[in-house]
């Protein structure tokens, strides 16, 4: 198993969770977060006076996925998500040692 964390601009959220609907992925989390990369925020303007936004608005979305799956779910998330400007986000895939699913106490691969 592998949980796969994307880090995406808000306004692609629906894209993204249209994505995975169409393939069937299992369930998601979605967080609402804040926070910067390489760029270290932006700057604005607003009536004509200049300001910089150090941590800006951005959505994790987390899925724990089969193995197999890993690929086809990044490649997803990276179409939908992508505009090619400087602040698309980034996807880290990560093992996952054991999952259990609290109602039926299924483990492993059956838990998700």
């Amino acid at each position: 198993m592998k949980k796969i964390e994307a880090i995406i601009r808000p306004e692609k959220l629906e894209s993204v969770r249209h994505a995975l609907e169409k393939m069937d992925s299992p369930g998601l989390m979605i967080t609402e977060i804040e926070g910067h990369g390489k760029q270290k925020g932006i700057t604005q303007q607003w009536r004509g006076k200049e300001y910089r936004v150090e941590l800006l608005s951005k959505i994790k979305i987390e899925i724990v996925v089969h193995d197999k799956d890993v690929d086809k779910i990044v490649d997803s998330i990276t179409t939908s998500a992508m505009t090619g400007k400087i602040g698309d986000g980034k996807i880290f895939v990560y093992p996952v040692e054991g999952a259990m699913r609290i109602r039926t106490r299924e483990k492993g691969d059956e838990a998700i």
